[in-house]
């Protein structure tokens, strides 16, 4: 008899609770159907040039740079270059004591010559038998070893001429004239800056999409926004072992001079350029694994939003790659997201088109709110 009065007091309770759910989901109901649409702002999914970028560190290197040094022992007596100046290949930067070899350079061309006119007459009388052969293989000898010797000076003279192997910008004088210089004294520098190198490195992932020849842009924060563009020239031929990354060469044009040795930028490769369909990133509702956005029909007598789940890809200032689930043309709600609920009409308060201010179409929904 306790149990049936108690089961009887149980399913009037349930029932009880059932009812007040029933008329909280109708009153909830009644309210969704009684609102005004939420107020949104539409984008048009657009077809856009898209490429993945690999960023990267890197730092910049002049195309040839070398520092120039003496060679021998000896005291500056000149030096013709300023501090930063351009210069041609070949051009005399700095000049040693030379005295003794100049004069060692007029005795051996005097012992050439005169070796030389020695030979040109012995080779006439030798043909006519007046000499023997004996004596023109001497005469040739001895020509052979004038010339030799004047070699040597010439060599030797060289060495106290320093002078630009390539055309360049040079540094900053690290000495000055009448300084006693050694083999392995520093004088300055000289960079071929006409095209900058930019060595960076990237996980060896990403080894299988790299080749000769692909786009990068590069920038520092030393030139403000402004980008460099240049592309891919080489790949080095080993995986580091202890970080598992690859270092890639770059060439950027450097015409106006303005890039230099040591400068470090960040870096982005190109790859992979292709046409998708695009929308801003606002548009994009994340819930757990699946991706979805809501889309209007603006042509539409009553719009509704209806959520479409679709697969994205690359994303990159602020928009984001459709692989899949919308088509170009179609339109999506990137303001009042979540406000907008799946088959609820909606209040289009403007259309962002890209050519005004997103600050302007805000200020246009708050003005006019249903």
């Amino acid at each position: 008899m306790t149990k049936t009065v108690a089961g009887m007091r149980n399913a009037k309770l349930f029932g009880w609770i059932a009812g007040l759910t029933a008329l909280a989901c109708a009153n909830a109901t009644n309210t969704l159907a009684q609102s005004p649409p939420p107020p949104v702002i539409l984008s048009q999914a657009a077809k856009e040039l898209m490429v993945d970028r690999i960023e990267a560190l890197g730092t910049l290197r002049a195309n040839e740079s070398v520092t120039v040094t003496a060679q021998v022992t000896e005291i500056i007596t000149a030096l013709k270059f300023e501090d930063g100046q351009r210069v041609e290949k070949g051009q005399v930067l700095a000049e040693m004591t030379s005295g003794e070899e100049m004069a060692l350079l007029q005795e051996a061309e005097a012992t050439r010559r005169e070796a030389e006119e020695q030979l040109e007459r012995a080779r006439p009388l030798a043909k006519r038998g007046v000499s023997s052969a004996a004596v023109l293989s001497e005469r040739r000898r001895d020509f052979e070893t004038s010339a030799a010797r004047l070699e040597a000076v010439k060599s030797r003279l060289s060495d106290r001429r320093i002078v630009a192997p390539f055309a360049g910008v040079v540094g900053l004088r690290r000495i000055s004239v009448g300084a006693l210089v050694e083999p392995g004294t520093v004088i300055t520098t000289i960079d071929d800056d006409s095209v900058m190198k930019l060595d960076f490195p990237i996980p060896a992932t990403f080894l299988s999409t790299m080749r000769v020849g692909l786009p990068i842009v590069a920038e520092a924060k030393a030139f403000g926004d402004r980008t460099f563009e240049g592309e891919v020239a080489g790949i080095d031929s080993r995986v580091d072992p202890i970080t598992r990354s690859i270092t890639i060469r770059a060439v950027i044009p450097n015409k106006d001079a303005i890039l230099k040795a040591g400068i470090l930028m960040t870096v982005e490769v190109l790859k992979d350029r292709r046409q998708v369909v695009v929308v801003p990133e606002q548009a994009i509702i994340a819930r757990g694994r699946a991706t979805h956005v809501f889309v209007v029909d603006p042509s539409s007598s009553a719009p509704k939003a209806t959520k479409r789940e679709v697969k994205t890809g690359t994303r990159h200032d602020g928009k984001v790659e459709i692989v899949s689930g919308l088509s170009a043309g179609e339109y999506v709600i990137t303001d009042g997201t979540l406000r907008a609920r799946p088959g609820q009409p909606v209040s289009i308060t403007a259309i962002d088109n890209n050519d005004e201010p997103l600050a302007e179409l805000l200020k246009r929904k708050a003005e006019n709110p249903t």
